[in-house]
């Protein structure tokens, strides 16, 4: 069968590179599949449980935005922060979920003119960030 080189990047390391069957990825457009020689492609990405097909196998990668490059023959993730699901924290991803839940919450409850304290896009990319890496982690966990 034939592969598809992918490596992702984070800004201060490679945090995975190797030759896979298929990508599946939520691109800023919505989700998106990638096989060996797929069309060029630079899209912007969603915060999101990134999968990765190899070896008759599924990998994930918790992925916090950033960019995709696809070419023919290789993908290339540009992602502002990615982690496999060994590396996450599941208490500390689940109080960062919980934070954002209640940043979004209180948002909700107060009038129109106090809502300027709280910056809603970020709220909401934060919560977005936290259900990506518990669901990667989740995902890992024997019985899960």
């Amino acid at each position: 069968m034939a592969t598809i080189k992918l490596e992702i990047v984070s800004p201060d390391r490679v945090v995975y590179a190797a030759d896979i069957d298929m990508l599946i990825a939520r691109s800023t457009g919505g989700e998106i599949g990638i096989l060996p020689k797929h069309i060029p492609l630079v899209t912007g990405l969603q915060p999101h449980a990134m999968k990765i097909h190899v070896d008759g196998g599924e990998k994930l990668f918790a992925v916090a935005g950033g960019f995709m490059e696809v070419e023919p023959e290789k993908i290339t993730v540009l992602a502002t922060a990615a982690e496999e699901p060994i590396d996450i924290d599941v208490n500390r991803a689940q109080r960062a979920y919980e934070r954002a839940q209640e940043r979004l919450k209180r948002l909700r409850e107060l009038p129109e003119q106090e809502r300027a304290d709280i910056d809603e896009a970020r709220a909401t990319l934060a919560l977005k960030r936290a259900i990506a890496r518990l669901q990667t982690a989740k995902a890992a966990m024997p019985g899960a």
